[in-house]
């Protein structure tokens, strides 16, 4: 402990503004509250300096921060704890100014201490309230570098949430599902029903299990369980808050059948009932389970509220408003992997004389109904100067619902891929190429307005959704249009265009604007066949903030899910979301809503995100960043075997995008997994790194891009890149693309490691063999094969050949020699050669 000299000043102090004292903790022996629990933090310097490694309770090991103040460190105690006592130790990157501070489902925050003058040591820090959540947010660092901890620990007291076992079954009219069921008049939802007259029975064999979602992490207290003849005579039953990880609550030998209840202790969303050994010749028969939960438990989560620290709200009348946005993109210029995440949103009004730049992670965004609410006189730029010209990798970033009046007649949108340009109405032109006309790869526009000539230059591709342009100037090898007043007529024999008159089905982006003070989601609704912008028409609905989670950098997987199962939608506020458990979205009509390409990290192998097979879901606006674990799948859409109909009220996708590796090494089997039918995904980047920290042909390693197994998928603006076996796999009936963009893998080590059924390479787009219907327009594969270019790649596409399955305007391309394709799309088309990255085409197969 470091001595600290305190002024005669600071006697006179608030309690919540004080020195650390100098005493050891009083309870030194106790095993911290903290210690093994999950830590988490708003970033880590090195894979080296994870959160863990500040309360795995060896003072050898320390989480660090990126080297910037506004940091925190948080650590979940599991349970409600009564905290006395809170130790930091820090090592030489200490905080000078920081707060320590408690919640009770991680998201609503209560000032324990607020700290000044640290000189670093051990801070011994005597507090007391309740909560779950305990963080240090950093206020100011002592030094250059980021804040440092050995351990951070909490000392206090558990077990006062509970105050008795409540009489209601939480189980009751819950899912439920299980390893088998006798026939179709015994499902597993029987036992659950409150109708003592039904009854779930299994296959005779052991083991056996049923299981129930409440919901939400519950506290557990009691379970009844109702047996028919046919009982268990050895179970357990056992709960889980992810439905992966069981833990047993009870073990029951010998049992006799009947009614039975049994006193458990613990805490999950899962309960389920194991049987090991039947106690008839028959299956495991149960007419009813009742579950029952703690009367203290958490309180519900509260929707609406700020937006938090990373939004930035401005109108016409914010002082130093260049400022605010030339601060913010110095920061975000060419932070390509960095953590900072940033939201812009402009009330309603004329914004004069303004030049907003558009880094990495920022998005601008009007509040107002339409477009032209908000109107800015300047420009909203994006070039590519922190990349000597070269546009390629300007990733990430987006702007939405404003109307814009360039300061010279055109503004500059130098974009790459995930960098989407909504609701936008340009009164003027709009260029596409980076300054110097270097090169570019993008992008995506939709639902918007471009009263000018938009100039593609050295844009490589492009796709543009429902919208009207003045005229469209060239492009280099693949412009797709779909529902577009004024766009070129195809002309894919000699040239990039790809046309369609309109959108067979689409639903623009839910966005938030301000209904007079109060903020509201607008949910579009759904279009057929349609043709230019949505909007000042503005069919669909308005949801309050309070029907929404505000979701803030700290929160919890296991509070995100509370919410969600309280029936409350999910608004992400810009930052980096680390997730224990799958995010579990269960209930029709759910909407998830990123701002500033909030980021999920799925840790420990887990999934990110699952969505039931249900109406209605608008995914949109985030980013899913793959873990050093490998997940199996970081987004489903849909369980297997899924197959209600969606046709009416379909779930959509949108800017939704996946990455694999780049801020670190990460590791996934499948990207994305659609099994409901009817899905619109409308713009996604699924992208394995090739460049950035932990790339590898093994080290992110990444076999699929996007699986649908759904039917009537349709997917408009799709880009995939790099995956080390199939990036699209498509096995759904009737699926439909218009715009596809691919890269190759680059590590490819050599032709032998992409080998399959005798063919070199994987194809870009793959048709399962057994689909009889499939349509697409206007696809791209290119290879760029950097570690071996001697390999001579199959096809890039390779579909079945049956009259139902039609493909429109597809061409692959060698970037400068490295590799080379044999064929377009299975055996069809000619070869590419040489270095000048010169296509070969098929418009129509077969």
């Amino acid at each position: 402990m470091r001595l600290r000299s305190l002024g005669i000043a600071l006697a006179a102090t608030a309690a919540l503004i004080a020195l650390p004292t100098t005493h050891p903790p009083a309870a030194a022996a106790e095993t911290p509250l903290s210690q093994g629990k999950t830590a988490t933090a708003s970033s880590e310097e090195n894979a080296g300096t994870s959160a863990a490694k500040g309360v795995d309770g060896d003072t050898g090991t320390r989480w660090s921060s990126a080297a910037t103040d506004d940091q925190w460190y948080q650590v979940d105690l599991g349970a409600t704890a009564t905290v006395s006592q809170v130790v930091l130790t820090w090592e030489a990157a200490y905080g000078k100014d920081y707060k320590v501070q408690l919640s009770k489902e991680g998201s609503t925050w209560t000032d324990l201490k607020s700290v000044t003058g640290s000189d670093g040591g051990v801070d011994t820090l005597d507090v007391s309230g309740q909560g779950r959540y305990v963080r240090m947010l950093g206020v100011h660092r002592a030094t250059q570098w980021g804040y440092s901890l050995w351990e951070f620990q909490v000392y206090g007291t558990t077990g006062g949430g509970q105050t008795g076992c409540g009489t209601a079954n939480a189980a009751q009219g819950r899912p439920a599902t299980a390893s088998s069921t006798e026939n179709a008049g015994t499902p597993a939802s029987a036992a659950f029903d409150g109708d003592t007259g039904t009854r779930w029975s299994s296959q005779a064999t052991d083991p056996q299990w049923l299981r129930v979602d409440l919901g939400a992490v519950k506290d557990l207290c009691r379970i009844d369980l109702s047996w028919e003849a046919a009982y268990g005579k050895d179970f357990q039953l056992q709960a889980s808050s992810d439905g992966q990880t069981w833990n047993t609550l009870k073990s029951v030998t010998g049992a006799a059948g009947g009614t039975a209840s049994y006193d458990v202790s613990g805490t999950g969303r899962y309960v389920r009932v194991y049987g090991t050994a039947r106690g008839t010749g028959y299956g495991y028969s149960l007419w009813e389970v009742a579950v029952h939960t703690g009367s203290g438990g958490e309180p519900p989560v509260q929707g609406g509220g700020d937006l938090g620290p990373n939004v930035i709200v401005v109108d016409p009348s914010t002082p130093n408003l260049q400022q605010k946005f030339d601060d913010v993109f110095k920061q975000q210029e060419s932070n390509q992997f960095g953590t900072g995440r940033y939201q812009f949103l402009l009330k309603p009004g004329t914004y004069n004389g303004i030049n907003a730049q558009i880094g990495f992670y920022t998005s601008i965004s009007g509040l107002g109904m339409n477009p032209d609410d908000t109107q800015i006189n300047g420009d909203v730029t994006v070039d590519a100067g922190w990349f000597n010209g070269n546009a390629t990798q300007n990733f990430w970033r987006s702007a939405e619902n404003l109307a814009i009046r360039p300061s010279n007649g055109t503004d500059r949108w130098a974009v790459a891929q995930a960098a989407p340009f909504r609701r936008i109405h340009v009164q003027g032109g709009l260029n596409l190429a980076p300054n110097g006309y270097g090169w570019a790869s993008g992008g995506y526009i939709a639902d918007s307005k471009i009263d000018g000539t938009v100039g593609p230059y050295s844009q490589q591709q492009w796709y543009t959704r429902e919208s009207s342009v003045g005229g469209w100037t060239n492009g280099v090898w693949n412009m797709t249009f779909s529902g577009v007043q004024g766009a070129p007529a195809t002309n894919f024999d000699n040239g990039p265009y790809t046309t369609l008159d309109t959108t067979p089905v689409s639903r623009e982006k839910p966005f938030l604007y301000l209904d007079g003070s109060a903020y509201k989601v607008f949910v579009p609704a759904k279009r057929t066949n349609a043709r230019g912008v949505s909007w000042p028409a503005d069919a669909g609905t308005s949801l309050p903030l309070d029907q929404f989670y505000v979701v803030k950098p700290g929160a919890t997987a296991a509070t995100i899910n509370a919410a969600l199962a309280q029936g409350l939608n999910l608004l992400f506020t810009p930052g980096v979301y680390h997730l224990d458990r799958t995010i579990d979205v269960t209930r029709a009509n759910t909407v998830v809503l990123g701002l500033g390409l909030a980021t999920l990290v799925p840790d420990n192998g887990v999934d990110a995100m699952h969505v039931a097979d249900v109406d209605g879901v608008k995914l949109a606006g985030f980013l899913i960043d793959a873990g050093p674990v490998n997940s199996d799948t970081l987004l489903r859409i849909g369980e297997p075997g899924a197959a209600a109909d969606h046709s009416a009220n379909p779930t959509t996708m949108q800017d939704v995008f996946v990455r694999i590796g780049g801020a670190g090494p990460g590791l996934a089997t499948n990207s994305v997994v659609v099994n409901s039918d009817d899905v619109i995904v409308d713009h996604t980047w699924i992208w394995r790194a090739d460049h950035g920290s932990g790339t590898g042909w093994d080290t992110n390693r990444a076999d699929y891009g996007l699986r649908v197994n759904g039917d009537d998928v349709l997917a408009t603006g799709l880009f995939v890149e790099h995956f080390n076996k199939y990036d699209v796999y498509w096995s759904g009936e009737r699926g439909r693309t218009i715009f596809f963009q691919n890269e190759k893998a680059y590590d490819a080590p050599n032709a032998a490691a992409i080998t399959h059924d005798g063919i070199v390479g994987y194809a870009a787009y793959k048709v399962a063999d057994s689909v009889t219907t499939h349509e697409a327009w206007g696809l791209g594969s290119y290879c760029n094969y950097t570690s071996d270019p001697t390999i001579v790649q199959a096809h890039g596409f390779q579909v079945p050949v049956t009259t139902g399955v039609r493909m429109h305007d597809l061409q692959v391309i060698s970037l400068g020699g490295k590799g080379q394709y044999a064929h377009v799309v299975n055996s069809t088309g000619a070869p590419t050669s040489g270095t000048d990255t010169v296509p070969s085409k098929v418009t129509s197969f077969p």
